[in-house]
């Protein structure tokens, strides 16, 4: 299964640089990187990141991701994929820009 993660340019650029990264500064104060499925990633992209631009959203296989992966309840009682363990390079299925529109981010054509 896939789940999803959206990155500032900055934080794209330490993954790919460093091969693993804590995540942002919210995951590094909550003890957990927050992934989305993709059925909440488009929320969490308005929520969470409206206006901003110079986005990237990744793919990262649960499968690749072992018993550090749980899924946990967060907004509006929905369960969220929380990771418990550093973002590696080696989760990556795929990433791609996330452009700001007018109308909110365009979400690739791949995307589920």
């Amino acid at each position: 299964m896939l789940i999803y993660k959206i990155l500032r340019a900055d934080e794209w650029a330490d993954l790919r640089a460093q091969g693993q990264t804590s995540g942002a500064p919210v995951d590094v104060a909550d003890g957990y990187i927050h992934f989305s499925t993709d059925t909440q990633a488009r929320e969490t992209a308005a929520k969470h990141f409206a206006g901003e631009g110079d986005l990237m959203i990744a793919a990262f296989e649960t499968d690749r991701m072992a018993d550090a992966l749980k899924w946990e309840e967060s907004r509006g009682g929905a369960l969220f994929p929380h990771y418990y363990g550093p973002m590696t390079l080696d989760h990556v299925v795929w990433a791609q820009p996330l452009p700001l529109t007018a109308d909110g981010h365009l979400f690739p054509e791949n995307f589920a």
